[in-house]
This record gives structure tokens, sequence and C-alpha cells, in this order.
């Protein structure tokens, strides 16, 4: 799968189901421009005060989505997983619009193959949960993942910056400078060193496992 242009900073979401409205929100909240896109005229006014734009449109009409400058969003989030019709048109439109990258919800097994096949660049399977996971995976980089660890806590899988690669620990201090407290390191073998010490030197294939705060920003990783 292509990876996705790192300078990507406006989202296009087409449906406004619990998905779709879970990422815009978290993107919108991240500070991102959001164009939100959807069928139901009252969706799309219960949502419009959420978005930086929210259009009532036909989102497998390529006309539609040409008007509404879609072909200028970097990544397209394609929500609507159980209208698989819909589902198969929308990510084609986005395709063949140029968007750069497209996140395709998906249905089923088949539906999945399907969208791969046809030019998405990530399928899921969401739960409502999963859009802010997403989203925020879409917002930076860095971030490989991210999970609910309490109401306050989260743990986070962070790629090491290119300026961390052949320091310690100690110099990086990303307890005090990030908020981060790290408790693994994975490498591209797969092997964990648990609780590093200050003495670890970090390399550039590896990926940090850490506790952060919820309210820690992520484009401070």
């Amino acid at each position: 799968m292509r990876k996705m242009a790192e300078k990507a900073r406006q989202f296009v979401v087409l449906g406004l189901g619990k998905f779709g409205t879970s990422v815009a929100k978290t993107l919108v909240s991240g500070g991102h421009e959001v164009l939100a896109i959807d069928k139901d005229e009252e969706i799309v006014r219960y949502f419009s005060e959420n978005a930086t734009y929210a259009v009532q449109a036909d989102i497998t009409n390529k006309e539609s989505l040409r008007e509404l400058g879609v072909s200028n969003f970097d990544v397209g989030i394609v929500a609507v997983g159980d209208n698989i019709e819909s589902s198969i048109l929308a990510t084609v439109m986005l395709k063949e619009l140029g968007v750069g990258y497209i996140v395709a919800k998906a249905h089923n097994d088949i539906h999945k193959k399907i969208l791969e096949k046809i030019g998405a660049d990530k399928v899921v399977f969401p739960e409502q949960e999963m859009g802010v996971r997403i989203a925020t995976n879409l917002i930076n980089k860095n971030i490989i993942d991210v999970m609910a660890f309490s109401e306050e806590y989260r743990i986070v899988e962070v790629a090491v910056k290119q300026d961390w690669v052949g320091k310690d620990m100690r110099f990086l201090d990303l307890r005090k400078k990030h908020d981060m407290n790290v408790i693994a390191v994975k490498n591209s073998v797969d092997q964990r060193v648990i609780s590093p010490t200050a003495d670890y030197i970090m390399r550039e294939e590896d990926v940090l496992v850490a506790i952060v705060h919820s309210s820690t920003k992520e484009e401070t990783f």
C-alpha cells in the first residue's frame, strides 16, 4: 500500500453515520480542514457546526464531488460501509478525482478485498470508537497506533523521529519534554525491550510504546 503524503492536512469524509461523524469530529478538534458530505439534509444540518464544511450531496456522483473540489483534498474517508454499492462507487470516485490517500469502511471480508482492488489505501472494520483512533493516526505520521488506557491516559505507539536516532533516553528526556512515559521499545524484528533504561540508545527502526495523558496533543510527538 502507498504511504500517505506527509503534508496531508485536508480531509473529506463521505457519509455521516457514527463512524464518519466520529472521524470528522476528531479531525476538526485537531485543527484540520474537513469537508463532510452526506445525502441526508437533516444530518448535514445537524453536523454543520462540527465540520469546516458540511454539504448535502450524492457521494457516488462524480460531478457533484468534482464541483465540491474533492480533488483538492489529500485524504478521503469513505464511511458508508453498510451500503456496499455506494461504498465501492464512492471509493472509485475519490480515486478517479485524484485524492491522494483513501480510507474505506468495509462491511465484510469480500467487501474489503473489493475496496483494496479498486484503490483503497486502508480498509477498516470500525466501531464508533475506532473513528477517533483512525483519525488520530491520519493526523500524525509518527503515530502508528493509539488505544484508550483509561479516561485520563492513552497508550500510543510512536515511530522514532530522525533526530532521536543515536541519542539515549536520558538525553531525550521524553517524559519531561513530551509527557511520554515509555514502557517498551519494539524493533523491526518485533523484539521488545521492556522498561528501557536511561542508557538505551534509539535506533531508526524502533517503535516506542508509551503512556500519555489524554490531553497531550499528538502534534507534540
